[in-house]
């Protein structure tokens, strides 16, 4: 994420519910995903639910980005 989005985060996180739910939501996925990271063999089920967590970070980046799309907007 770039620096300018960060700061956005920053200043509206505390009030806009859904943006803070949805960075919540990225940062947990993002840690869930660097345990998958340190391993040196997945299984199949652990290797399609490494693909599940990262189709639902993309999905909550997307959100983020939308919510700070509207942000800027207004900006």
């Amino acid at each position: 994420m770039e620096r300018s989005d960060e700061m956005l985060i920053e200043r509206y996180i505390q009030q806009d519910g859904d943006l803070k739910q949805n960075v919540e939501d990225h940062r947990k996925l993002e840690a869930a995903l660097a345990d998958f990271n340190k391993r040196i063999y997945l299984t199949p089920q652990e290797e399609i639910e490494k693909k599940r967590l990262q189709k639902l970070k993309l999905v909550s980046k997307d959100r983020i980005y939308a919510i700070l799309a509207k942000y800027r907007k207004s900006a």
